[in-house]
C-alpha cells in the first residue's frame, strides 16, 4: 500500500507542468531583436523587436522590457496583431501589461478589425474583455460610414462602438450630429438616446429630440419626437418612421404633415405619408389647417385622406365622420367632406349645414366654392333650406329641391331655387318695423339680398303667394315646414381647439448644425502657471 506522502508527491508532480505552463502563458516572451541590452530592472531591445503574449504578436523598433513586472514599453512602428481574431493595432508608442492584458497605445493609433478602422491619438485596448477605448478624439471608418467623437468604446465581442461627445456620422447620403451614439458594425446601424440632427445630401433636415435609430444600409430611420423637412413637405410625430428608398413615412402620436406647395397641414394620432405620391392618411382626432394669405380654414374629422397628384383633377382632401369646418367668414358641419383643390370646391355630404354671417343653409348634400379666399357660391341638392336673419332678427326662409346661392364680400347676395320652391320673408318698414310676411310657392324663385333683406324677387309661371299682416302672424305662420334654426350647433375655434389643441413647433430648438465647429477652450490653471514660469522676468533698470 502506497503511503499518503507518496500519493501527494505524485499528484504534485503531475500538476507542476500544468501550473508552469499556465504561469508562462501569461508572460511576455521575447522572440527576437537586433540588440539586447540589460539594465537595472529592465532589458532594452533595439531593432526589429518581436515579442509574443498568448495570441498576440508584438513588433516595434525598440522596447523596454520589465521582466519582473511582466510589462513592456514599445517605441516606433508598434504593431500588436492577434493570431486568432482579425484585430491589428498600430501606433508610434505603446505600453503593454502582460498581467492585465491591457495595451495603452499613443500617437498615430490605428485599430483595425476586418473592414472597421479606428484612428486616434490615445487608445486603451483590454484584450481580456476585448474592449478598446479612445479619448481626446477619434475616428471610425468602415465601408459605409465615418464616425468621429471625443470619446469612444469599441466592444469587439458584440461589434458595438459607443461614441460620446460631439459625435458626427458621415456617409455618402447623410451627415448626423449628436452627443451619444451606439453603432453596430455588422448591420451598420446607429442608435442615439438624445437630440439628433441629420442633413441629407439633398438638403433634407431630419431631427429627433429624444433619440433615433438609423439603419445606414437600408436607409431607414426611426425618430422619437422626430421631424423631417424637405423643400416640399414637413413631417413630425412623437414616433416617426421614415423609409428613404420608398419615400414613406409612418407616424404615431401627435402626427403632422405639411404640404408646403398646397399650404395645407394635417394632424392626427396616427398617420401614413407617401412622399412621391404625395398621398397621406391620418386617423384619430384628425385636423386640417388650410393656410390662406390672410385667413386659415380649420377642418376636423375622424379620418383624413389627402392626395396631391400632378393633375389638378387628382388633388383632393377627403374627410370622414364628425366633420367640422371653421373659417373667419363661415362655419359648417357634415358627416363627410371632399375638398377639391383644382377648383377650390368643398363638397359636404349627409346632413350638411353651413353658417355664413347672418345665413344658415342645409341640404342632403352641398358644394361651395372659394374665390379669393372667401365664400363665392354654393349649390344645394335635395331638401335644400336657407335661413337669413334680417336687421330685426326675423327669419327669412327659402326651401326647394335645388338651390344656388351667390355671395358678395362674404355674405349671401342672391339665391336661386329650382323645384318646389317656397319662400317666407318679412316685409319691413324702414328696417325698423315689421309690416307682415310674404309667403310664396313657385317652381322657381330668384331672390336678391342686401344685409339679409330681400331687395328683389323673381318667380316662375303663376306663383302662389299671400301676404300675412303682422297682427295675424303666429308661430305656424312664421315657419316653413322643416324649419330648424341650429345656430347652437355652429362650430367655432373653441370647437377646433377642444378637438385637437396644436402645440406649435418651436423654431428656437437646439440644432447641432447651427453651432460653430470651432471650440475655444480656456487654459487650465496649471497651464497658466507653466507659461508664467517659462516667461522671462523683465529687469527694472535703475538710473
Amino acid at each position: 500500500m502506497k503511503s499518503p506522502f507518496f500519493i501527494l508527491f505524485l499528484l504534485l508532480a503531475l500538476w507542476m507542468p500544468i501550473l508552469g505552463h499556465a504561469q508562462s502563458s501569461s508572460l511576455l516572451e521575447i522572440r527576437s531583436a537586433d540588440l539586447l541590452q540589460g539594465a537595472k530592472g529592465f532589458e532594452r531591445l533595439l531593432g526589429n523587436v518581436k515579442m509574443k503574449h498568448q495570441n498576440s504578436l508584438i513588433s516595434c523598433d525598440s522596447a523596454y522590457f520589465f521582466r519582473e513586472e511582466n510589462r513592456a514599453q514599445l517605441f516606433g512602428r508598434v504593431q500588436i496583431k492577434d493570431e486568432v481574431d482579425p484585430i491589428t493595432t498600430t501606433s508610434s508608442y505603446a505600453e503593454y501589461d502582460g498581467a492585465t492584458k491591457v495595451a495603452k497605445l499613443r500617437k498615430n493609433v490605428v485599430f483595425t478589425n476586418q473592414k472597421t478602422k479606428l484612428y486616434t491619438e490615445y487608445l486603451d485596448y483590454n484584450r481580456e474583455s476585448n474592449v478598446a477605448t479612445y479619448f481626446e478624439g477619434g475616428k471610425m471608418v468602415d465601408s459605409v460610414n465615418v464616425l468621429t467623437s471625443e470619446l469612444g468604446t469599441y466592444d469587439i465581442n458584440y461589434e458595438r462602438i459607443s461614441f460620446e461627445q460631439d459625435v458626427i456620422l458621415v456617409n455618402p447620403d447623410y451627415t448626423l450630429k449628436t452627443q451619444n451614439l451606439i453603432y453596430l458594425t455588422i448591420p451598420k446601424t446607429a442608435q442615439t438616446p438624445g437630440l439628433t440632427n441629420i442633413v441629407s445630401k439633398e438638403g433634407y433636415n431630419l431631427d429627433a429630440q429624444k433619440g433615433s435609430f438609423y439603419d445606414t444600409q437600408l436607409k431607414q430611420f426611426k425618430f422619437f419626437e422626430g421631424l423631417v423637412e424637405t423643400a416640399e413637405s414637413r413631417v413630425k410625430a412623437d414616433e416617426l418612421f421614415y423609409d428613404e428608398p420608398k419615400a414613406y413615412y409612418e407616424g404615431k402620436k401627435d402626427v403632422r404633415v405639411l404640404n408646403k406647395e398646397r399650404e395645407l397641414e394635417v394632424f392626427g394620432d396616427v398617420g401614413n405619408y407617401w412622399e412621391t405620391k404625395k398621398y397621406s392618411q391620418m386617423y384619430g382626432k384628425a385636423l386640417v389647417r388650410k393656410y390662406f394669405e390672410s385667413d386659415t380654414l380649420f377642418l376636423t374629422a375622424d379620418t383624413l385622406i389627402s392626395q396631391d397628384g400632378e393633375a389638378d383633377s387628382s388633388k383632393f382632401l377627403l374627410a370622414f365622420h364628425q366633420v367640422n369646418l371653421v373659417k373667419s367668414d363661415l362655419s359648417g358641419k357634415a358627416d363627410s367632406l371632399l375638398y377639391a383643390f383644382g377648383d377650390s370646391s368643398i363638397h359636404l355630404y349627409k346632413d350638411p349645414i353651413l353658417w355664413n354671417r347672418s345665413s344658415q343653409i342645409a341640404a342632403d348634400s352641398m358644394v361651395f366654392y372659394l374665390k379669393n379666399e372667401t365664400l363665392d357660391r354654393v349649390y344645394m341638392k335635395n331638401k335644400a333650406f336657407a335661413i337669413l336673419t334680417d336687421t330685426l332678427l326675423n327669419f327669412n326662409q327659402m326651401k326647394g329641391r335645388k338651390m344656388t346661392g351667390y355671395f358678395k364680400d362674404g355674405q349671401m347676395s342672391s339665391l336661386f331655387i329650382e323645384g318646389n320652391g317656397e319662400s317666407l320673408y318679412y316685409a319691413l318698414e324702414g328696417d325698423t318695423l315689421t309690416q307682415g310676411i310674404n309667403r310664396i310657392l313657385s317652381s322657381t324663385i330668384g331672390l336678391t339680398f342686401e344685409d339679409g333683406l330681400i331687395k328683389k324677387s323673381n318667380f316662375g309661371v303663376r306663383p302662389d303667394g299671400k301676404f300675412i299682416p303682422v297682427q295675424d302672424i303666429d308661430e305656424k305662420m312664421s315657419r316653413l315646414e322643416g324649419f330648424r334654426w341650429r345656430v347652437d350647433e355652429k362650430p367655432s375655434r373653441a370647437t377646433i381647439d377642444a378637438w385637437r389643441k396644436v402645440v406649435e413647433i418651436d423654431p428656437t430648438l437646439r440644432n447641432f448644425f447651427n453651432e460653430p465647429e470651432v471650440k475655444l477652450s480656456m487654459p487650465t490653471q496649471g497651464q497658466l502657471q507653466k507659461v508664467l514660469k517659462e516667461k522671462p522676468v523683465k529687469q527694472s533698470g535703475g538710473g
